[in-house]
């Protein structure tokens, strides 16, 4: 078997050529064996401890409050932040570095972030953990719209049939989940908590005055309803065009809008919505890929404790 070196839309991989067999490209740094620590000290108001942030990018050590941007030519993010708000420092780790086999994995883990004052328990707040295609700006400054926090996706211009990975599920026992945002009474919400993944193709533009429109070419969203051991080499296959009235369509793999709305940076460097506003024909070329994994399908504060999915090597598959 030979290894060729391809790209990924400028992301460096390698992958074995087979021939007569469907090309599989591993996203830059999707083997997730390295991995930037970050040693983040928190203000001394809420109790001055030091926590780790882990970042995928080229391995590394940081010891200083500095905000983080993407390292290394690593088109991954991840919902570790550091916060600044009226001058506190505070973080959140909820993706973690975990030892498996002679590498590593990422841990996506679904938790409560507790944030004390004087030693008094001031806010409660569910989070997920999430790993994408994009970028965070840092520091976080406020908690409004936790989705406007996140630059998702990046430049991408080729048209595979699947996304290939391995992972690993614990799903807990709770048959509803819960919502906690800190500042109102915990809720229940029906259903039980999956993690999921996301892959979407779009076609974007932006218009005079900075706003950025897409329309879906190709989608891929599944939900994890199950408890499993590792699954290597899993491959989840991409449609193309209006999937809305094809067998197996859920409503949540249809256009995203109101509370699912999206961000990224428009030209003018400031964080704006995605509107995706229709489907595209089906043999449309994409400008660019939204790639996410969650540990909770429910978007910001709403899931279950401990519900938990691990994932490995990521790839693309022709």
């Amino acid at each position: 078997m030979n290894l060729k070196v391809m790209y990924v839309s400028g992301l460096l991989a390698l992958c074995p050529m087979v021939q007569g067999a469907a090309q599989s490209e591993l996203i830059k740094y999707g083997n997730f064996d390295q991995w930037i620590v970050r040693n983040i000290k928190e203000s001394r108001i809420i109790g001055g401890e030091t926590k780790q942030l882990y970042e995928i990018g080229p391995n590394a050590v940081w010891n200083e409050n500095k905000p983080y941007t993407n390292q290394g030519g690593s088109p991954w993010a991840t919902s570790n932040v550091m916060a600044k708000v009226c001058g506190i420092t505070k973080t959140n780790t909820s993706v973690y570095r975990e030892k498996r086999g002679n590498g590593y994995c990422a841990r996506l883990e679904t938790h409560v972030e507790k944030v004390k004052v004087m030693r008094i328990v001031d806010i409660e707040v569910l989070a997920a953990g999430s790993v994408f295609l994009g970028s965070v700006p840092e520091p976080i400054t406020n908690t409004s719209n936790p989705m406007s926090k996140l630059s998702l996706g990046v430049p991408f211009t080729k048209r595979p049939k699947a996304v290939k990975f391995d992972y690993k599920v614990k799903l807990t026992n709770d048959q509803n989940r819960i919502r906690q945002t800190g500042f109102s009474r915990v809720s229940t919400v029906p259903g039980r908590d999956m993690p999921d993944v996301l892959c979407l193709l779009q076609k974007r533009w932006e218009d005079e005055k900075g706003n950025v429109y897409a329309k879906r070419i190709g989608t891929m969203i599944h939900r994890f309803d199950k408890s499993t051991d590792w699954v290597n080499g899993a491959e989840f296959a991409i449609q193309y065009g209006d999937i809305s009235k094809k067998p197996g369509f859920q409503s949540y793999m249809g256009l995203i809008s109101g509370d699912r709305t999206q961000y990224t940076r428009n030209s003018k460097g400031k964080m704006v919505p995605i509107k995706e506003v229709g489907w595209a024909d089906a043999d449309e070329v994409p400008t660019h890929m939204v790639l996410q994994f969650d540990s909770s399908y429910g978007g910001a504060y709403v899931g279950s404790i401990g519900t938990t999915l691990w994932i490995d090597n990521v790839h693309v598959v022709y």
